[in-house]
């Protein structure tokens, strides 16, 4: 048997750390494994890479992907990405396809699936809010990264009697920025899942600074939208999925507070840096466990299915789970956080 392995999409902490663990499976069982480079584009132009045992060494601690990645999508404009795709395979010999993504990337491998390709996915975004599963692994990473961020932003802000606007990753759900901030001391979240009132958010501050707190750390998901408003995007363009970019409600939020409080405000932008270096423990053993579980659905034959977290089980469900809605995040998680605000 032949298993090919591919990843789409945004990088992640973690990466790696799923393609050493379904090569080593795959090896072990006296199966050859490769590589797609590049998401789908590397299915499309039969762009592969042999995966040894060598080929995997010291992936374990490693950010990024070694099989690099991109958002293409192989039914954009109706295109029969079915046919393309099995066509390569064929090619290839490839028996099996393991596919680590998030919702478009694993809305591909569902339909491909759909369609009688031998196809096992594995979930992967760090906004957390992937359907099917209860975390997905880069998560642990991108909050670890945006805690320290904060600590560090905590005393440049007092020290200059500053509001600092902090934007961390999350387009539909604000599972980074609650967890980042209830763990860094944030005065404020904004979140996708509760529009704000941007009226309510100044007299938030001002109420602090009455109190004789000079200085505020307001924590923002990149989804968060003004009520009344729409998402604040950086320009009009979209990917090959029709996703708008999003960032800039930092800044957006730099300009209204400054100019409605008359404090001094300072948007940081995390962006990419979240995504990127070495994976957290947490994050590695979690996608270690999720790809040896792909592995496993792939050797017994275990198809159209995607590896999942239940509480501390890794087990497989239908990859049609992936398509379904968002999981946003917890209201309790948000309460309690907001006894923090003040």
């Amino acid at each position: 048997m032949k298993t090919a392995i591919l990843t789409g999409g945004g990088d992640c902490p973690g990466l790696n750390a799923v393609i050493r663990a379904v090569v080593r499976r795959v090896l072990a069982e006296g199966h050859e494994a490769i590589g797609y480079r590049r998401g789908w584009a590397g299915v499309l132009e039969g762009d592969s890479v042999e995966l040894g045992r060598k080929d995997i060494a010291g992936l374990l601690p490693r950010g990024g992907t070694i099989l690099l990645s991109s958002r293409t999508n192989p039914y954009a404009d109706g295109a029969d990405g079915t046919q393309v795709v099995r066509k390569q395979l064929e090619a290839d010999g490839v028996d099996a396809l393991v596919v680590i993504g998030g919702e478009d990337t694993l809305g591909v491998a569902a339909r491909l699936a759909a369609d009688g390709l031998g196809v096992v996915g594995v979930p992967k975004t760090i906004d957390n809010d992937l359907p099917g599963t209860d975390r997905t692994f880069g998560f642990d990473t991108a909050v670890q990264i945006a805690t320290d961020a904060i600590d560090r932003l905590h005393t440049t802000a007092e020290s200059h009697d500053r509001i600092i606007i902090v934007e961390v990753m999350g387009r539909h759900a604000g599972w980074i920025a609650c967890a980042a901030g209830l763990a860094g001391g944030a005065d404020l979240i904004l979140v996708p899942e509760r529009p704000f009132e941007i009226d309510t958010v100044c007299a938030h501050l001002r109420s602090r600074h009455e109190t004789g707190r000079s200085f505020s750390i307001v924590v923002t998901s990149e989804g968060a939208t003004p009520a009344g408003g729409g998402l604040v995007t950086q320009t009009g363009a979209t990917d090959a999925f029709g996703h708008a970019r999003l960032g800039g409600i930092g800044f957006w939020l730099e300009g209204e507070i400054a100019q409605r409080t008359g404090y001094d405000a300072r948007a940081v932008i995390l962006g990419h840096v979240q995504r990127g270096g070495t994976p957290t423990a947490t994050d590695r053993i979690l996608a270690t466990r999720l790809g040896l579980q792909a592995a496993d659905a792939v050797l017994s034959g275990h198809f159209g299915v995607m590896a999942a977290l239940h509480g501390t089980e890794v087990t497989t469900v239908p990859l049609a789970r992936a398509l379904e809605t968002p999981r946003l995040l917890d209201p309790d998680l948000y309460a309690d956080a907001e006894v923090f605000f003040g």
